[in-house]
């Protein structure tokens, strides 16, 4: 990282600045001899007595004492995409969305209030898209209230580290309390290439519904009440991937779902169980769906992935899944 400027370290922003991408550096606490210096990149989400806050795409916001700043530029808001197609951070959260539509809703200005039972937090949670007609204070309070009258804890769904995301709303959420609980990332890519994977799909059948065999492997919920199903079964079109065990009765040896929506292919709930690992399964699964889904006119994929899962990440690394984005829930502490 460069801040050099004819051999001097420079400060180039100040709290006009406040809303930008910016690169900074700061001195090491104590300041001691030989200490290396510290930088962060990030979006620059306050700058009020003293102390500069800056939101990392992690979602992390880091708090600079404003005198042990060295140096600081403004930086281009995302960095350019080298593979992928070509799609916007408000694009891809209404396609996400709509793959796990909520049981209830009710707008808050431009905001959406989601419920489904519990059943997955991105079907229970607040969508912060655009404003929400009133201060973020109130509005804060009126969703917590919301999800309370319906016994459910109460959380905002947030997104960072892409061109529009919501890094000053993150940061806005921790000054009223709120904490992260989950980081996910969302990754895209190209369809062909997941439809053209190496993989047997002989054994992979699809339905548009889950049956029985399917739920049973599906690891969200103990019972699958009425909220569940009509979750799972949300989206412009729907398929269920289903690979039997090898014994009568057995649960599926894996499972899969997909939806498509316009260009876009969303895939969800892979699941393999542990005794059949390490055979392919995964990417049977991700094969057959996807060859489905450029029958119906999709030409792009995306899916979402937990940033602790190592196995399923190393899984669409080598699919040519590249991160967007990331999204987090947030919820009061």
């Amino acid at each position: 990282m460069e801040f050099t400027m004819g051999g001097r370290l420079e400060v180039r922003i100040t709290p006009a600045d406040v809303g930008k991408r910016v690169s900074v550096r700061r001195r090491p606490e104590g300041d001691g001899a030989g200490a290396e210096f510290t930088d962060t990149v990030g979006v620059l989400t306050s700058w009020n007595d003293g102390v500069v806050s800056i939101t990392r795409k992690s979602g992390e916001s880091v708090h600079i004492v404003e005198s042990s700043l060295v140096a600081g530029k403004v930086v281009p808001a995302a960095p350019a995409r080298r593979r992928g197609p070509a799609a916007s951070f408000r694009e891809l959260a209404a396609v996400t969305a709509r793959a796990w539509q909520p049981v209830e809703s009710e707008p808050l200005g431009e905001w959406r209030l989601r419920a489904a039972g519990g059943f997955t937090r991105r079907a229970n949670s607040a969508l912060p898209l655009g404003d929400p007609g009133m201060p973020l204070g109130e509005a804060f309070g009126r969703i917590e209230r919301w999800y309370e009258e319906r016994g459910l804890p109460a959380y905002i769904q947030t997104a960072t580290g892409a061109e529009g995301t919501q890094e000053t709303l993150c940061a806005e959420l921790e000054r009223h309390g709120w904490r992260r609980e989950v980081t996910a990332e969302v990754r895209i890519a190209a369809l062909a290439p997941v439809g053209d994977l190496d993989a047997d799909v002989t054994a992979v059948r699809l339905t548009r519904e889950p049956d029985e065999a399917w739920l049973s492997r599906y690891q969200r919920f103990s019972t699958p009440g009425p909220h569940v199903l009509r979750v799972l079964g949300s989206g412009p079109a729907v398929w269920f991937a289903t690979v039997a065990g090898e014994a009568g009765g057995e649960a599926p040896a894996a499972i899969g779902r997909c939806v498509v929506d316009g260009r876009w292919a969303g895939f969800m709930a892979v699941e393999v169980a542990p005794e059949h690992r390490r055979r392919g399964l995964a990417t049977s699964v991700m094969a057959a769906l996807a060859r489905r889904a450029l029958d119906e006119g999709a030409s792009a994929a995306w899916l979402q992935v937990e940033e602790d899962n190592e196995g399923a990440r190393a899984l669409y690394d080598g699919m040519g899944f590249a991160a967007h984005h990331r999204y987090h829930h947030f919820r009061p502490a």
